[in-house]
């Protein structure tokens, strides 16, 4: 999906638990970077995912170690260095579970920020987080301030024009219903018919959904279409029952998900649908500067975690396993040109 509309849904998804944790974040400068408690600390060989999440995850140590035939593929520069420099487009306000200030009120967490930690261990390299505006993100990773970034980059052609990229999540949008609801969405626009679906305006999952409303009144059937502030009031919407389901970014309602699971209004998701349509799989990927040499060790890192366990824990540990890939590829087909 377009992550400019992306960005947007992200911050619309930040739910009341996480207040504490944005107003402290909200602290920092919002134009420029931040590296402050963006590490924390690890026992030699182990990587703890979920540290002061919140709740938001399940707290999760996980083994991991360099790979020589992984990490003598860096670039000189980057090896010599011995420290991978990670940017993380969260500044100002966080964006749980992907990265935010954790219940310490310092440390960076979030399930991006994990990852490339994991990343690091194999790479045999020292993480180093840099904290950004999501626009400097990118500005970081042109003038080399940033080895790669971390943040819920969507994969598109035109980025390829600047950048190579590793993927490692699939880039999905997700309905969320009330966990007593048996409606459920299987890919087929055909059972959004009669439902009231909520949506954020100006976002790419409004132009999908708005697709669908339009080939449904071509039908002569209805969905009904409607829109709020904030977060909130969508919620009270779907607890009050003035809508059936919300569109929006598949891991911010997973994290949603898991902030209900105790509470009387509890959520579950109902389905999936990738962010860039029917016709493509959208992906999330790191992301560093074109023939910087990175995106195939970033790529093995990756693969390396899944093959042993460590991706899947990550994943379980964030409550994201809907979003799991089968394996990293290094610049796999992107959105493309005409829908970037």
């Amino acid at each position: 999906m377009s992550d400019h509309f992306t960005r947007r849904s992200l911050i619309r998804g930040i739910t009341a638990a996480t207040a504490v944790a944005t107003l402290a974040t909200g602290l920092a400068a919002c134009g420029g970077d931040s590296d402050a408690a963006t590490t924390t600390k690890d026992s030699a060989g182990t990587v703890t995912v979920g540290q002061f999440s919140n709740g938001a995850a399940k707290e999760t140590a996980l083994k991991v170690a360099e790979v020589k035939s992984i990490s003598a593929e860096l670039p000189d520069a980057v090896r010599k260095s011995g420290k991978l420099v990670i940017g993380s487009g969260t500044l100002p306000s966080g964006s749980p579970p992907l990265g935010f200030v954790g219940s310490d009120q310092k440390t960076l967490t979030g399930s991006e920020t994990d990852l490339a930690r994991l990343v690091a261990g194999v790479l045999g390299l020292e993480p180093e987080v840099k904290r950004f505006t999501w626009e400097n993100l990118f500005v970081g990773i042109d003038s080399g301030k940033v080895n790669v970034g971390f943040s819920n980059i969507t994969d598109t052609e035109e980025r390829k024009k600047k950048y190579e990229f590793a993927s490692y999540r699939k880039d999905d949008l997700a309905f969320e219903t009330l966990k007593t609801s048996k409606w459920s969405f299987d890919g087929d626009y055909e059972v959004l018919a009669g439902k009231t679906v909520s949506v954020g305006a100006g976002t790419n999952q409004e132009r999908i959904l708005l697709d669908w409303k339009t080939k449904l009144e071509k039908e002569g059937k209805k969905l009904t279409v409607k829109y709020f502030q904030d977060s909130p009031s969508i919620y009270l919407a779907l607890n009050s029952g003035k809508i059936d389901a919300y569109l929006g970014p598949s891991p911010n309602l997973s994290y949603h998900v898991t902030q209900t699971a105790s509470t009387p209004n509890a959520t579950k998701i109902a389905g999936q649908y990738s962010g860039a349509g029917a016709s493509l799989q959208g992906l999330i990927a790191a992301t560093a500067k074109k023939d910087s040499g990175l995106a195939k060790p970033l790529a093995d890192a990756i693969n390396y975690l899944i093959d042993n366990g460590q991706y899947a824990k990550w994943l379980a540990a964030w409550n994201l396993s809907n979003d799991a890939v089968s394996k990293s590829e290094v610049n796999p087909p992107g959105l493309p040109l005409t829908n970037s």
